[in-house]
């Protein structure tokens, strides 16, 4: 398989002698609301924006498919990459009355989650830092060309296709230049993981590392239960992931900075009575958090059913009353196979 190659490296392929602003420039320049091309940016000379044009394109991933639901409040892009393979992004409405777009940081998964639908891609290839910044600008081209829509992003998510500690350097680099040349902040982007504890260790220790939100996809508090949803658990992870949360909400935690834990509610898996005060005992042993708790959405292929309203009621009061931060996970765009676990993309398209 052929490298990807980024824009900062083609043009410093290029443009060997060119100025460090220049690449500033173009940094700068993709993201101007009126630009729709090399052709537009006259801040850079004629002839570099002609090589630009014809040797660099002005987006990384190219739109195959667009997929809308039937509310209109959430849509699937499927969008293929320079070497022909194709992920999904996902964009949503929020109780903002704005956008967040939910982005992938691979092509498939391979942490193998059993309920959900890009796990059963494997993983093809994880994106180059080009393909994660430009999810967000394939969306605001999209609203531009929709004035009738809201027209701001307000939230990102890494929670599409992939883990994104997986692939630490593109999304750290993809999140840093949002944060430079968008209105983005950074307890406005969440980066959601499965929980990788070395990667995680190493956010506590890496200076250049951008303070957004961090989420753990946890699905359980019994760690060999979770090995069953998540085969990829590590040893002794619960023990060691309260160890690293208690140490993340005293050097980085505040206020606005804390853990959120994903929990999947599977029905007669992990949504039980029982189940709810045991993840409440772990979590009490934890630093500043909340849990999301998210209902299930159906992947084909996988027995797993969606926990009963009932249930996730009681599922919640039963945290709630041990005096733990919960909330739950609006369901979007599952009509049109976008919403949490469902984002597959066949790569023989």
């Amino acid at each position: 398989m052929s490298q990807i190659i980024t824009r900062s490296e083609q043009f410093s392929t290029l443009f060997p002698s060119a100025p460090a602003f220049r690449l500033k420039q173009i940094e700068k320049a993709l993201f101007e609301p009126n630009a729709n091309g090399w052709e537009n940016i006259s801040t850079l000379p004629k002839e570099m924006r002609d090589t630009l044009i014809k040797d660099v394109p002005w987006i990384s991933s190219t739109l195959f498919h667009m997929f809308k639901n039937q509310r209109g409040d959430t849509y699937k892009a499927v969008l293929k990459t320079p070497d022909g393979k194709f992920f999904e992004t996902v964009l949503m409405a929020n109780k903002r009355e704005q956008w967040t777009i939910c982005v992938s940081s691979q092509i498939g998964c391979a942490m193998k989650c059993t309920f959900c639908a890009t796990g059963t891609m494997g993983l093809t290839r994880s994106l180059t830092s080009d393909e994660i910044v430009d999810q967000y600008r394939f969306w605001k081209n999209f609203l531009k060309e929709n004035p009738d829509l809201a027209q701001r992003i307000s939230n990102v998510v890494f929670m599409g296709m992939g883990e994104p500690l997986a692939n630490y350097d593109n999304v750290k680099s993809a999140v840093t230049t949002w944060l430079e040349q968008t209105d983005l902040g950074p307890t406005r982007i969440t980066v959601s993981s499965v929980g990788i504890l070395p990667l995680l260790e190493k956010i506590l220790t890496d200076p250049t590392w951008p303070h957004v939100r961090i989420a753990i996809s946890l699905h359980s508090a019994n760690l060999e239960r979770r090995k069953e949803i998540v085969p990829t658990t590590a040893p002794d992870f619960l023990n060691k992931l309260a160890d690293w949360s208690n140490l993340y909400a005293k050097t980085l935690g505040n206020r606005r900075h804390y853990i959120t834990y994903e929990y999947t509610l599977l029905n007669e898996v992990n949504d039980t009575e029982e189940h709810a005060e045991e993840l409440a005992d772990y979590i009490l042993t934890t630093g500043s958090s909340k849990i999301n708790v998210i209902p299930y959405n159906p992947v084909a292929g996988k027995s797993f059913q969606r926990s009963q309203d009932d249930r996730i009621k009681k599922f919640k009061s039963i945290l709630r009353e041990r005096g733990i931060n919960v909330t739950q996970r609006r369901t979007m765009g599952d009509d049109i196979a976008a919403a949490c676990g469902q984002l597959v993309a066949q790569q023989n398209m």
